[in-house]
């Protein structure tokens, strides 16, 4: 095709992300739930989540949360910590094991990333940068 469709470019883009993710090709840990509930939590910082935030960051209902976090619990990468505001409220933080699982699948995606980039130039690069930030950006309005 000469000229694409770019909002079916887009589309077709973003599928292929989301398989890739699927398929954990982006970091072992990518897509799995406990994964994903250190992104929630990592992503808000320094504002603490709770459960239900969690689910609300995860498009999942509050049951589904509780179980995500029990697992991430469960598997020392979180704890749950009182909220010194509200007593009522339990925070989920991260654990040295959850930020250590955070910075290994950081440092695995961005060597995917350069990898991929590699022929790019630093314009080239910061322009992408730039334009898929402002476009996940808009997708949260």
């Amino acid at each position: 095709m000469d000229n694409p469709d770019p909002v079916a470019a887009v589309e077709a883009a973003m599928i292929t992300i989301r398989r890739r993710q699927t398929r954990r090709t982006l970091a072992p840990q990518a897509g799995t739930p406990t994964q994903d509930v250190l992104d929630a939590i990592e992503a808000a910082a320094p504002t603490p989540l709770g459960v239900n935030a969690i689910a609300t960051a995860l498009g999942v209902d509050q049951p589904r949360a509780s179980k995500l976090v029990a697992a991430a619990v469960k598997a020392g990468l979180i704890r749950r910590e009182a909220d010194q505001a509200d007593g009522r409220r339990t925070n989920l933080v991260l654990t040295p094991a959850g930020q250590a699982q955070l910075d290994a699948a950081h440092t695995h995606r961005r060597t995917h990333f350069a990898a991929a980039m590699h022929d790019w130039t630093p314009t080239d690069q910061q322009t992408f940068a730039t334009l898929l930030t402002r476009f996940m950006t808009a997708l949260d309005r």
